[in-house]
C-alpha cells in the first residue's frame, strides 16, 4: 500500500459516497469545554470530514450541524487543522440521505 502511495495512485477506503460541503458547525467536547466552530468539508452515511483551527480534538466528541443535527464520532485521521471522524451512534441509526443533504 505504501507502494500505491508513492507511486501518485491513492486506495479509497471508503465506506460510502460522500458529499462536497461547506457548512458551519460545531463541535462539542464531553469534558465541560465549550464548543468550538468548524467547518464541514464532506459529509456521508458513515462519517465526515472536518477543519477545525486551534482545535484539541479528543478520541471522541460531537458534531452539531448547523441544522441542529448531532452526531457522535471518533476521530479517525488528523492533517493539520484537517480531520476525519467515522461515527460512533450507528446503533441509534444511520444518516439518510435527506439529513446529509440538509447538512450539506
Amino acid at each position: 500500500m505504501l507502494a500505491n502511495r508513492c507511486s501518485g495512485s491513492f486506495v479509497d477506503r471508503r465506506r460510502s459516497e460522500r458529499l462536497v460541503c461547506n457548512r458551519l458547525a460545531k463541535i462539542h467536547f464531553h469534558y465541560g469545554r465549550l464548543p468550538r466552530d468548524c467547518m464541514i468539508t464532506d459529509v456521508s452515511e458513515s462519517g465526515v470530514k472536518v477543519i477545525a483551527e486551534d482545535c484539541d480534538v479528543p478520541a471522541e466528541f460531537t458534531v452539531i450541524f448547523s441544522t441542529g443535527h448531532s452526531r457522535r464520532c471518533r476521530l479517525q485521521w488528523r492533517n493539520g487543522y484537517e480531520f476525519g471522524a467515522e461515527y460512533i451512534d450507528y446503533s441509534d441509526r444511520r444518516t439518510s440521505r435527506e439529513e446529509i443533504a440538509h447538512a450539506c
